[in-house]
């Protein structure tokens, strides 16, 4: 039922969490406020492929 799904930085591109999600309920791509190692700051996150 859950899914694995992998969040990208919306700034730099590169993926850096993974989650899961239900797909079932959760139909629309998901996008979060994480922390990002590379560009150093809180950026937004979005499911990518």
């Amino acid at each position: 039922m859950r899914d694995l799904i992998a969040l990208a930085c919306l700034e730099c591109k590169r993926r850096n969490y993974s989650t899961t999600k239900n797909k079932k309920k959760t139909t629309e791509r998901l996008e979060l406020s994480k922390y990002c190692r590379f560009c150093r700051k809180h950026t937004a996150h979005k499911e990518s492929k």
